[in-house]
């Protein structure tokens, strides 16, 4: 299983969501996808779209004022 890196900084939701899954579904199944995010909105919806997708997100971490949050493909 590999992981990857998508810096979503500046990008306003529901574009982030759109990138994300792009991203998502060009991954292998189990594959992770560690978005990096500055905005609340993408913080709270992104979890929730990616389980309807079918993606198992992870807890959010916040350090050095980003947001990181892991999502299994």
């Amino acid at each position: 299983m590999s992981a990857e890196t998508l810096d979503l900084r500046g990008v306003k939701c529901p574009l982030s969501w759109a990138r994300a899954k792009v991203r998502l579904d060009e991954l292998r199944r189990g594959d992770r996808l560690i978005l990096l995010l500055d905005e609340a909105r993408a913080l709270r919806d992104i979890p929730r779209a990616a389980e309807a997708a079918g993606h198992a997100p992870g807890q959010a971490r916040f350090a050095a004022g980003v947001w990181s949050l892991e999502i299994e493909a």
